[in-house]
Order: structure tokens, then C-alpha cells, then sequence
């Protein structure tokens, strides 16, 4: 039975992977979760509860990072609440059509949320930028942050 659980931390952790470079999708909590399932798993021998309160701090970190960074190159260009909603509704369009979706969507959303508000197409321009820049800035730490958790749970699987 601990294999099954092992092959299911280890689909969290890579699904989590995946999960860390597509907005809207719990990554860094998914990887958290996979790692902690195979630390208990393992009866915490090489996991201990240090390097768990590490990793859940990591990852709490990088929660907030994603609220926190992708709203703020909306908000600090004094954004309007639809250019956010527009973001975001972008954003879970975009994913269905892959790569080019994901990237445009956000900036797409926003910039027809910000011209449903102003009516001026070049401060929506200048918005749906700011806010693009805001997502890819978040999407960048969170798969670092997502890096960073899986290589020190490998490095104290192996040699701790």
C-alpha cells in the first residue's frame, strides 16, 4: 500500500509542477501536499518536522506571492475593478487554448476591462500591459519557489 501512496505524491509534486506555471492552479500547495504524503509515508525518517515548517513556509510564500504579484501591476497602475475581474476572466479563457491563451488572455482581459471603464484605448493599452507584466512576474516566482521546494525535499530524500 505505501507505493500507491508514494505514486500519488509523486503526481502531486509533478502535477504541482505543471500546476506552478498555469494561473488559477494550486501548485505550490499541490507540491506541498505530495511532498508531505511521501514524508509521512516514510515515517518522517528523512523529512522530519523542520523541514516540513520550512517547506510550509515556502509555500505559504508563495501563495501570497501569486495573490499578491499578479494584482499589483494592475493596482499599481490605478487600475479599475474590471480591468482586474477582466485579468482574471482572461485568464481562465486563455487556458483553453494553450500557450498563446495563457499569455494574451490576461492582457486581453484587462485591457477590455479597463476600456469597459475609461473608454480610453490607450490608458486600457497601458493597464492590460501592467497587469500581463504583474502575472508573468508571478507565474516566474512561483516556479522558482516551486523549484526550490522540490530540489530541497530531493536533496533531504537523498541524503538526509
Amino acid at each position: 500500500m505505501d507505493i500507491a501512496f508514494y505514486i500519488l505524491g509523486g503526481v502531486l509534486i509533478v502535477g504541482g509542477l505543471i500546476a506552478a506555471v498555469l494561473p488559477t492552479l494550486p501548485g505550490i500547495p499541490m507540491i506541498f501536499g505530495g511532498i508531505w504524503l511521501v514524508a509521512a509515508v516514510d515515517n518522517y525518517r528523512h523529512l522530519g518536522t523542520g523541514w516540513l515548517i520550512a517547506l510550509g513556509v515556502l509555500a505559504a510564500f508563495g501563495v501570497l506571492v501569486d495573490f499578491i504579484a499578479t494584482s499589483l501591476g494592475a493596482k499599481r497602475l490605478g487600475a479599475s475593478r474590471q480591468a482586474v475581474w477582466g485579468a482574471s476572466l482572461g485568464t481562465l479563457i486563455g487556458m483553453f487554448f494553450g500557450l498563446p491563451g495563457l499569455v494574451l488572455g490576461p492582457f486581453v482581459g484587462a485591457l477590455i476591462g479597463e476600456f469597459a471603464s475609461s473608454k480610453s484605448v490607450l490608458r486600457s493599452a497601458h493597464v492590460g500591459l501592467g497587469t500581463w507584466l504583474g502575472l508573468l512576474f508571478a507565474t516566474l516566482l512561483k516556479l522558482v519557489i516551486s523549484l526550490v521546494m522540490v530540489g530541497l525535499f530531493g536533496f533531504v530524500m537523498v541524503f538526509g
